[in-house]
């Protein structure tokens, strides 16, 4: 999710050679290999998009270790460098951030009641949390 509150998700067409497939990624996400072969976005395509969208930014990432590593894969693949950067969230959290997070986190997840595990719904929960976890550690100084 960007600072301006738009949201970007795409389905990626896997390459021929993306042979790996987790059945549990599958149950998690709800998508069907088939479905990422009818209906994704080419690799090149999503790589030139967050390109532009994402273009000398930083995005912050709760499972950077994860999502570094795909985005990597991704923009390999895709032949193009990455024009963007992306950091650990724990990198911009504060002590005291850090020390609700997960309840605020579940809070926020709640009140959303989200249904469908999406990047952008993802992105979305972070950044709301992130926004309430900040403005009370800032309350709770200023008491």
């Amino acid at each position: 999710m960007l600072s301006d509150g738009e949201r970007y998700c795409s389905l990626i067409h896997p390459k021929d050679d993306w042979l790996h497939w987790s059945e549990e990624a599958e149950e998690h996400h709800k998508i069907q290999r088939t479905d990422l072969i009818q209906s994704g976005t080419s690799v090149e395509q999503v790589a030139s998009e967050l390109n532009h969208k994402l273009y000398n930014q930083t995005v912050y990432s709760d499972g950077w270790v994860v999502d570094q590593t795909w985005l990597i894969k991704l923009f390999y693949r895709a032949g193009m460098p990455m024009q963007f950067r992306v950091s650990a969230l724990d990198m911009i959290l504060s002590e005291s951030q850090m020390d609700i997070w997960h309840q605020v986190k579940q809070e926020v997840e709640m009140e959303l009641n989200i249904a469908r595990h999406r990047a952008s719904n993802d992105a979305l929960i972070i950044q709301r949390t992130f926004i309430r976890t900040w403005e009370i550690s800032q309350a709770l100084q200023h008491t």
